[in-house]
């Protein structure tokens, strides 16, 4: 066994070989790929581009300029967080726990960050922040959106303002660029009639890969946004590439790229640290897996990613819940697993895409991941928008009921850190 693993090191002359095809002035790929970046300026020149859009000042100074009805929601969510109106993680223990509370111990190193997917529209937000007000409930401390990126960017302001708010309440958040499989990138595939043509991937076909990363840094630069979803691996190397040249962009990689086994994690995380910069940063701060993966598989991918030196660097993001419909067989609620992995786990996050099952199954409109794809046009012609918007608030919910799930195991979270903490 010693002897057959020796086998498997990676002599110095192929890594030699790998730089040297990278370094090649020759290299059109990689040439093509540089050509998008320069577009942008230097390094530091796109860095501070995208430092001063994200900057909390400019971007309300934005939503002023167009008059957007979101600046007053943003400012009564300043003055609630300012004021203390959300509950604090010690009284939110103590509704779960009663009295329990004062002596239990919490095993904050292990803490799980919550996350809800997909926040599609700004004046949802504010919806779930009055009800968490109201009900002494926390709000996420990761979201995840869907949304088309110029539909929102024309709505109002509808970027600006997620983009502010994710500064005020001090959670984390994920976009998800318009250059992706599903539209219609493949012109060989279209609707449900020609499913069986995705199961080779999501797909970033051609010159797509490139688009994606122009989209990226043209979002990065005018909005400051730094984290967007990854779905596959052309980009999830371009990505790394661009953390590599020193530019501080930051991605997920999505559900739908299926990290389902330890073999395809080692090798993804192989990927992050042979373009790690010298401090051991990566541009894969969450890593997504596929919702067939048990417990055991995350287990023995961890002391992998402690090995290599990514434990507080790459989360691994695991769906706890999913939308009822169009995704996975119902029901489908991996709260109890949670429990069982997030003592021993670090740096992990709890995904909610859906409502618990029996809330989903009970409701007249229950959550569809296909609907993340409509128009806002659409929705609100087919008087669709309360369904959503009740469908989010669902997963609100069921973020809660982790919550307590983890506290009453002595276990500890991540909420909005600027509303809770």
């Amino acid at each position: 066994m010693t002897d057959l693993r020796k086998l498997l090191q990676i002599p110095i002359e192929n890594l030699d070989q790998i730089n040297e095809t990278i370094l090649d002035p020759n290299n059109e790929i990689v040439n093509e790929f540089l050509a998008v970046v320069d577009r942008y300026g230097t390094p530091d020149e796109i860095n501070r581009k995208a430092a001063q859009a994200r900057a909390l000042p400019n971007l309300l100074h934005q939503l002023q300029q167009i008059e957007s009805p979101y600046l007053s929601d943003l400012e009564w969510l300043t003055r609630m967080r300012d004021e203390g109106a959300f509950v604090t993680i010690a009284d939110f223990r103590r509704q779960v726990l009663g009295d329990r509370a004062a002596t239990m111990a919490f095993k904050d190193d292990y803490a799980v960050t919550l996350e809800i997917s997909a926040l599609q529209f700004f004046p949802w937000l504010i919806t779930e922040a009055r009800q968490a007000i109201e009900n002494k409930e926390l709000m996420p401390g990761r979201y995840i959106r869907v949304r088309s990126m110029k539909e929102q960017v024309a709505d109002n302001g509808d970027t600006l303002a997620v983009a502010a708010a994710m500064q005020i309440i001090g959670a984390s958040y994920v976009e998800t660029l318009d250059t992706k499989g599903t539209d219609g990138s493949n012109i060989h595939l279209g609707g449900p009639d020609t499913i069986t043509g995705y199961f080779g991937g999501v797909g970033e076909p051609n010159e797509h890969a490139l688009q994606w990363v122009d989209e990226f840094l043209h979002y990065y630069t005018t909005y400051g946004i730094k984290q967007v979803l990854n779905i596959n691996p052309g980009t999830v190397l371009l990505g790394y590439f661009l953390h590599k040249l020193g530019i501080d962009v930051e991605f997920k990689i999505s559900v739908y790229m299926g990290n389902d086994n330890p073999y395809a994690a080692l090798w993804t995380l192989i990927g992050a640290k042979l373009f790690a910069r010298p401090d051991g940063t990566t541009s894969l701060i969450g890593f997504n897996w596929s919702n067939s993966v048990n417990n055991r598989t995350i287990e023995k991918t961890a002391p992998i990613r402690v090995a290599l030196g990514f434990e507080d660097v790459i989360r691994f993001e695991h769906h706890i819940t999913e939308t009822y419909k169009s995704i996975v067989i119902q029901p489908y609620d991996r709260t109890t697993e949670l429990v069982q992995l997030a003592d021993h786990v670090k740096n992990i996050s709890a995904k909610h895409e859906g409502a618990g099952p029996d809330i989903d199954a009970a409701r007249e409109h229950p959550s569809d991941i296909l609907e993340y794809f409509l128009p806002k046009e659409e929705i609100e012609a087919r008087g669709l928008m309360p369904y959503l918007e009740l469908n989010y608030l669902d997963k609100h919910a069921a973020v809660n009921r982790t919550a307590a799930a983890l506290t009453e195991n002595g276990l500890s979270f991540i909420a909005a850190r600027n509303l809770h903490h």
